[in-house]
Parts: structure tokens; C-alpha cells; sequence
């Protein structure tokens, strides 16, 4: 399928960045975790979609007994927000409409064949390893477009606009070429993660500095601990992150929106390839090979046994891990250290973004009804439910309430504060999947020693150069 997309407007995500993070909140866009493709146009939308009478109290039209379908992404946040907070909140609120609820670990596995048979589900959480691709979704018109949710009365406050709840930015970081198509709605922040716990009983203090980190990583591996370690079966995604997170440290965040905009060259720049050489040293000295055959969930259980120092992740990782976490752990964040005084970003720089992206399909049977349950997922009712549930934060503001966080998303949080304006962020995992897939690829090759940086930043932007020459892909600008 050929795409020629408009070219889309550039939007203000950096100063919406500045902006939230210096409140302590987050306006960055998610980046998933994604892959698949949807099929189909706009010509063939259907044309018996349930439609019922606005009003005042029902402001977008739903109609009250139509069935509604919830499938939901059963990974870090787990499937209970859902059954237990939103989904009762759009029942109370439609009774007569009958709730379908599924949950998966492989969203594109099962949903990919509902979408191409033009059967797809009202409401879907898109996240994990195999997450349907949004920009394929966005291009094939299979995703609704929220204007009409945004523009509507919010639950809470009818004279306030559902978009004027949200932290500033929300809409605009769930959009594509200027319109929007997903709702992105955890407050997430990344960087490397340790036991509080164990960093007490040693003495230790976190590392700002590259020295400083690898005399910590000495220090563990004294003790006979693992000193940093990720998945590279189905997580190599973690440490790309870290790796693009500290070039921007180094060169600036320039040098993420050159990668995101497909820029010429963007891979091969110098913050990159001294990034990529400093953890292809980390990976060497201080991570065990047996890791690359390991899933997310395996490592993270040999950290909460005390096995691993460093776990790089986003705050979702205090909850996935809650059911194996021994009592007194005591989960804690640290930013990635500067590589030298000469880094464009201090060390309390951070990447940090509005995750766990939520859409509503354009072709199923009550795309309104779609629509309603996010506004009730928007609702302070349906946040405060959600963080409790789950002890993250939303981007619904004042959403968490009195909740007091557990001490890893409490850490984070606190790191997002002294942050300050030097919030990062990157979107190219969620536009070009065949980029992330090769990112992830080339990343493990290069943490378990089989290739150096400089192979390493050819390899992937061999793979952005030809997605960039490809008309088919459509492409996406910030």
C-alpha cells in the first residue's frame, strides 16, 4: 500500500516536556513496544455502527445497550484496572450494555486477524513485545480519530473540556500528522533500577558520574553480584533505550529528533557511537552472556534474589514484580550517570513519557462507546482507581489524589522533579517498527560482544536510511 501522507505540523513536544516536568508531571508521547500491521482503507469503514442520542449526559452519543469490547495488554500493569475501576465506571454509567473483557500478552497475535477481517474490538490497550504497529494502524484508518473525546464535557467538571484534565501536551503526543489517535495514560520514567535495600546494608550511594558508576558496578561485582543486566530475549529494547538516552546526555537532544526524523546520518553521530562503546564496555566487564536468552521477568527475578545490581526499566517494573518482590527491597531509580563534564545534559537529565498507548478501532460495531470509556478512564474516579491499583501515576492531573506511592515510583517521580526541563524522549519505536525490531537486534549484538559501536550505529542506520527511501511507510516529524 503507497501512503503520501501530508507533511505534518512540527508540535511543541519539548517545550510541553519543559513545561509538565518542571511541575512534576509528564507530557512526553509513548513509546510501545510494537509490531504488526493492520489492512484495510477508510472506504471500508462499517455502516452499522451503533449511534444514540447526545446529550448533556451522554455528550458523545453512545448507545446504551450496545456491546462494548475491552481487550487489554496483561503485562507490567496487569488486566485489573480494568475489570475492577474502568470498566464498573462505564457499566454504572451504561448499564444495559454488555462488557466483553480479554486480556493477552501477544496483542498483535491475537487481534491481527479481528482487524483484518474487519472485526475488530471497540477498545484496545496496544502494548508489549507484540503490540499491533500504531503508524501502520494510523495509516491504514483503522484507528478512530479522539477529537470528538477531547472536545467533550469531562466527567468530573462538565463546563471543563476532557482535554483540559490532562496534563498540557497529552493530546498532541498522542497524535499523527496533527490528528489525534491515541490516548497514552501512565505516567512512566526511565533509568536504572536497584534494591534500596541492598545499596544501604553496603553503603552505597547512586553514581552521577561514569567513574562513579563504574567503581559501583567494582563494588558489586566484589560481592559476588551480577553488576547490570537486561533480557536480550525479549527486552534488548531496555537497553537501546538507555543507550540513546545517554547520548542525549552527551550531544543533546538534538540527537534524538534527528534519529526520530529519519535525519541523515542520525545513527552515526559522534554521542552515539561514544554511548554505544561505553555499555558495549559495560556489557562486557560487568553482565553475564547466559542473560541474552533470558526473558524481562527472569532477570528481574534474580534482582529481587539480590543476583543483579542494575536493572534498566521504566516505573511499571515496581508493580510487574510486586508478586516476587521480598519485603524490605525497597525499589529505587537512578538517572544514567554523565559520561563526562563535557555532556550537553546534566546527569539528573531523564527520558520520561506518557505510556501504555489506548486506542479505539474505527471499524468496530460502537467506536462511541469507545470513546466513552476513556472519558470514564479520564475521570478522577477512574485515575485514583487506576493508581491505586497499580501504583503509577496518570496523566490526569491531581488523578492520584492523597495516594502515596511505593518507594521505586516515588523515586522516580522524585527524579522527574529534579529533572526539571532536561526531560528526553524519542518516538521512532512507535512510528517504524521494522527500526525498532533492528535496534533491539543490533543492540544485543553489540551488549554480548559479537560487534563494536561504530558496526553497531551502521547496522541500524542502514535499516533508517531504507525506511526512509520506502514510499509505502508512511512517515511522521517532530
Amino acid at each position: 500500500m503507497s501512503v503520501t501522507p501530508d507533511r505534518p505540523a512540527e508540535l511543541p513536544r519539548r517545550t510541553l516536556l519543559g513545561r509538565a516536568a518542571a511541575a512534576g508531571l509528564l507530557v512526553t508521547p509513548a513509546a510501545g513496544l510494537l509490531s504488526a500491521c493492520a489492512t484495510g482503507g477508510d472506504d471500508d469503514k462499517s455502516t452499522d455502527q451503533a449511534v444514540g442520542t447526545k446529550s448533556a449526559e451522554n455528550p458523545l452519543g453512545v448507545k446504551e445497550d450496545a456491546p462494548l469490547e475491552v481487550v487489554i495488554f496483561n503485562g507490567g500493569y496487569g488486566e485489573k484496572y480494568a475489570t475492577d475501576v474502568h470498566e464498573p465506571l462505564y457499566k454504572k454509567k451504561f448499564p444495559k450494555a454488555e462488557i466483553k473483557h480479554q486480556s493477552s500478552q501477544a496483542i498483535s497475535t491475537v487481534l491481527q486477524p479481528r482487524f483484518a477481517s474487519g472485526q475488530p474490538p471497540e477498545f484496545v490497550n496496544n502494548s508489549g513485545e507484540k503490540s499491533m504497529d500504531f503508524g501502520a494502524l494510523v495509516a491504514d484508518g483503522q484507528l478512530q480519530d479522539l477529537t470528538d473525546l477531547w472536545d467533550a464535557p469531562s466527567v468530573d467538571d462538565p463546563s471543563k473540556k476532557v482535554r483540559d484534565t490532562v496534563v498540557p501536551g497529552t493530546v498532541d503526543v498522542g497524535s499523527f500528522n496533527g490528528k489525534p489517535y491515541v490516548l497514552y495514560y501512565v505516567s512512566t520514567v526511565f533509568g536504572l533500577w536497584y534494591s534500596g535495600k541492598l545499596f544501604k546494608a553496603n553503603g552505597w550511594q547512586p553514581a552521577k558520574t561514569w567513574t562513579e558508576f563504574t567503581a559501583l558496578l567494582d563494588a558489586m561485582k566484589g560481592k559476588g553480584i551480577t553488576p547490570f543486566g537486561y533480557a536480550g530475549a525479549n527486552a534488548a529494547y531496555y537497553q537501546w533505550n538507555v543507550i540513546l538516552t545517554h547520548a542525549a546526555k552527551i550531544g543533546g537532544e538534538e540527537v534524538l529528533k534527528n534519529i526520530d526524523n529519519l535525519e541523515d546520518g542520525a545513527w552515526k553521530a559522534q554521542p552515539l557511537i561514544q554511548a554505544a562503546t561505553a555499555w558495549a564496555e559495560i556489557g562486557a566487564k560487568y553482565m553475564s552472556k547466559s542473560f541474552e536468552g533470558l526473558k524481562h521477568t527472569d532477570v528481574q527475578l534474580q534482582q529481587n534474589q539480590g543476583k543483579v545490581g542494575f536493572y534498566p526499566s521504566g516505573d511499571w517494573l515496581e508493580n510487574e514484580q510486586k508478586k516476587d518482590t521480598p519485603p524490605g527491597f525497597e525499589y529505587q531509580m537512578m538517572p544514567i550517570p554523565s559520561l563526562s563534564a563535557s555532556d550537553k545534559l546534566p546527569a539528573t537529565a531523564v527520558r520520561a513519557t506518557a505510556a501504555e498507548g489506548y486506542f479505539v478501532s474505527a471499524k468496530s460495531k460502537n467506536p462511541r462507546g469507545g470513546m466513552e470509556y476513556m472519558r470514564q478512564m479520564l475521570s478522577k474516579a477512574g485515575a485514583k482507581g487506576f493508581t491505586e491499583t497499580v501504583g503509577s501515576a496518570t496523566t490526569v492531573v491531581g488523578g492520584a489524589g492523597d495516594y502515596a506511592f511505593p518507594p521505586g515510583v516515588k523515586s522516580s517521580q522524585a527524579a522527574l522533579a529534579a529533572a526539571g526541563q532536561n526531560v528526553v524522549n524519542l518516538f521512532f519505536d512507535g512510528w517504524y517498527k521494522e527500526l525498532d525490531k533492528e535496534a533491539r537486534t543490533a543492540t544485543n549484538e553489540l551488549m554480548f560482544g559479537r560487534i563494536k559501536a561504530e558496526a553497531w550505529a551502521e547496522r541500524i542506520q542502514k535499516q533508517a536510511d531504507a525506511i526512509k527511501k520506502d514510499s509505502s511507510v508512511t512517515k511522521f516529524k517532530r
